[in-house]
């Protein structure tokens, strides 16, 4: 039987993912024993302590098990934080100590949503891939240079440690577990009983882009303002080093360094999250769109939407706009 430690952390956590956790592992073992199998899970709630209150005391977790207790884990499950990121991993450090413990004893290790800044604070993350909530993600870039983040992903899987995207894709790698530690069948029932959709793969198309500008490089700001007001028109690399008396590799190198994407790249997702919002609220066709945000080429517009949202502009245009779904 494997034996799952759901952490319970000190301060603001999600009891969405606590709660979650716990049902769909249940879920299977109850699968399993209507099918005459014995139980695959053995799921425990774990402390640093045997009470942890959360949400300013509204309410009150009693875990099973405290990190003091001598037990031997082959999952461990590390839920969402909320709050003050720095004061967190402080009141934490217990934890992140004990998670080292036990993936270096054998156990895998789960993050769900912001879980992940606990994990990297381990340095278990260090030269892998990972994933969080897409609205933490320049906030984790810089607090942890070390870990390849792709903050598209919904789910990551390298060495025994697993992350998943933002809020509820937490779900999503819950019934990947489920499918790799009970197979295919039990993973397609659960994503039946819980209504979870097996097969996405991207945070792509709920990602919001609002520019990059929690830095400290003025110039580089003035570039991106530059570019968000002027999108519509062509901008080149060449004439932004001008504007700004840099040189080219100069500007290139301090954009991507204040930003973490290059000057293309910006300028692309800034053309695109309008495009976004455009068929977000309106009925044009998608060359009205395209020729609105600034691209000429249907193709280039169509594979760069692609790119970045996930879907392509009539899938991206039919899922958001309330407008089109009417009609």
């Amino acid at each position: 039987m494997k034996h799952i430690s759901i952490l319970i952390p000190q301060g603001e956590t999600s009891l969405s993912n606590i709660e979650a956790t716990y049902k769909m592992f249940s879920k299977v073992n109850e699968a399993l024993e209507r099918a005459g199998k014995a139980p695959m899970f053995k799921i425990q709630l774990i402390g640093i302590s045997r009470e942890t209150t959360l949400s300013n005391g509204l309410f009150t977790i009693k875990p099973e098990l405290d990190i003091k207790d001598n037990f031997k884990t082959d999952l461990v499950v590390i839920p969402a934080v909320h709050g003050d990121i720095q004061k967190v991993l402080a009141d934490n450090q217990s934890f992140i100590r004990w998670i080292s413990k036990q993936y270096a004893a054998g156990a895998e290790v789960v993050s769900l949503c912001i879980g992940a800044f606990i994990l990297a604070s381990t340095g278990l993350l260090n030269g892998k891939s990972c994933t969080t909530h897409w609205l933490m993600a320049d906030e984790f870039r810089k607090m942890f240079p070390s870990v390849n983040l792709m903050p598209y992903k919904i789910i990551t899987d390298e060495d025994g440690i697993y992350t998943s995207g933002g809020a509820y894709s937490s779900l999503n790698l819950i019934l990947y577990l489920v499918e790799k530690f009970a197979g295919r069948s039990i993973a397609l029932l659960s994503s039946k009983i819980f209504e979870i959709d097996i097969e996405r793969n991207s945070q792509s198309p709920f990602m919001i882009f609002n520019g990059q500008k929690e830095h400290e490089d003025e110039t580089i700001k003035k570039a991106q303002d530059f570019i968000e007001c002027n999108f519509r028109h062509k901008i080149t690399i060449d004439q932004l080093a001008s504007m700004f008396a840099l040189s080219r590799r100069n500007l290139e190198r301090r954009f991507k360094k204040a930003t973490s994407n290059t000057t293309m790249e910006y300028m692309q997702r800034v053309k695109i999250e309008a495009a976004k919002k455009s068929f977000e609220t309106n009925r044009k066709n998608i060359n009205e769109v395209m020729y609105e945000v600034g691209y000429t080429d249907t193709k280039a517009f169509r594979t760069m939407f692609k790119k970045i949202t996930g879907l392509s502009p009539v899938e991206y245009r039919s899922k958001y706009n309330r407008e089109v779904e009417v009609g």
